[in-house]
């Protein structure tokens, strides 16, 4: 076989609108975060990209071995860095952001400002259930940036090579990846040995294993979205917040609403407040007052079921001995959570969530898994990546709403089931 034959055998053009992904657990000192993977540059790569839902572009770290003999920056001059510019508001550079150097095109660089490239990007396609054939997408727009490196506080550099942008812009990875669809998913892994999955571009099928198709197990919520006002030199201009908020209205333990200020469940001109979900944000974190509220509603359901105390483990509030706490396939037995939201479907969170298990030397112990955000938080609830394990999400951004499942587990599957065995590979 030629090799230009091999070559189309291998890789296809992006007309197929379906395309998935891992998605791996890590840690860093005990605390979680999640990597995309897929294959950047030519030669192609395998890569891990930090999985963010709010960002709005893809970037990678590109001072740091970046070889490719397909990238190239964007000319500032171009239309291509004016419809960035209209994404980002105020950021008017596309070029290399070095200290009094100027761009190709003619442009001043402002310091320590990011700048935008293009290269290969390459993803499985799908049909929902196994990967397909590598799909290559040549001009894949990214932002030279070292940005998850920040987000990680500088660790974890030999792991993550980048960010994955999931958030609302035409540049995010789903809005380039899928031209036909506005649908994107993912499905977070509790187990840093076995991925769990993003999909992209596919509303329907979602098949784990053993064959359970869970799109058909999802309930369906408003995206709340708003717009926030950039103010320039010149000109107002507005732009679409990136990250992804839902209208929670209470919030139950043991069916038993605790007590919240509405307005702090809402979303104000300015970005304040409402109900956030993030992939970076590794535990729960509420607004102080609410955080307050939660705890002792658990704290005293948790006395009615005879739960054994423990001391408080930094960052947790709320701690219980391992030994005598009964566990389910749902984890452990605890008092239960439920988000209830603005068009009244519930988002049940059980043990296996709410919950994590710290073991050390002469320590086993479960502790609540949320943490304090402080009075004057930009949002006051967070729901972060420990949350969202063993949950499938999908994120219609043309119907601006999200259908969730609550726990895999009650279905008797989980993220980390899908089939990514390419010997039953769907054929194109």
């Amino acid at each position: 076989m030629s090799i230009s034959i091999f070559l189309l055998f291998l890789f296809v053009s992006p007309s197929f609108s379906a395309f998935v992904a891992p998605v791996t657990k890590h840690h860093v000192h005990n605390t979680p975060f999640y990597t995309l993977k897929l294959q950047l540059k030519t030669p192609l790569q395998p890569t891990y990209l930090l999985l963010h839902v709010g960002a709005t572009f893809t970037s990678v770290n590109c001072r740091r071995n970046y070889t490719s003999t397909t990238s190239h920056p964007i000319p500032c001059n171009s239309s291509l860095c004016h419809s960035l510019q209209s994404t980002q508001s105020i950021n008017t550079k596309c070029d290399i952001a070095t200290r009094n150097v100027h761009s190709p095109g003619g442009c001043v660089i402002s310091p320590h400002k990011s700048f935008a490239l293009v290269d290969s990007l390459a993803l499985p396609t799908t049909d929902g259930r196994n990967p397909g054939q590598l799909s290559v997408f040549p001009e894949f727009v990214f932002t030279c940036s070292d940005e998850s490196s920040r987000l990680l506080n500088g660790r974890a550099k030999k792991v993550v090579s980048g960010l994955a942008g999931l958030g609302f812009s035409n540049y995010s990875l789903p809005a380039q990846v899928s031209s036909t669809s506005s649908v994107f998913s993912i499905c977070l892994s509790g187990s840093p040995s076995a991925p769990g999955v993003a999909f992209f571009g596919i509303s329907k099928p979602y098949y784990f294993l053993p064959g359970i198709d869970v799109s058909d197990q999802l309930y369906y919520t408003p995206i709340v979205s708003y717009h926030s006002a950039i103010t320039t030199k010149t000109t107002q201009t507005k732009r679409l917040e990136e990250d992804y908020f839902i209208g929670v209205k209470s919030v139950n333990v043991n069916g038993k609403p605790i007590i919240i200020n509405q307005k702090l469940l809402t979303v104000d001109v300015h970005g304040n407040g409402g109900t956030r979900i993030s992939t970076t944000t590794p535990f729960t974190m509420l607004e102080k007052s609410i955080f307050k509220s939660l705890t002792d509603a658990f704290k005293t359901e948790s006395k009615i079921m005879n739960l054994k105390s423990f001391k408080p483990i930094k960052p947790f509030s709320l701690c219980y001995e391992a030994d005598g706490l009964p566990e389910t396939h749902l984890g452990p037995n605890v008092p239960q959570i439920e988000l209830v939201m603005q068009n009244d479907v519930v988002w049940r969170v059980f043990g296996k969530n709410s919950m994590v298990r710290i073991v050390d030397e002469g320590l086993d112990v479960w502790c609540l898994a949320v943490v304090d955000g402080g009075r004057g938080s930009a949002s006051s609830v967070v729901i972060g990546g420990h949350q969202l394990e063993d949950n499938l999400l999908q994120f219609d951004l043309g119907t601006k709403t999200l259908g969730f499942s609550s726990t895999l587990l009650q279905y008797k599957t989980m993220c980390a089931n899908f089939n990514f065995s390419t010997n039953d590979a769907i054929k194109f």
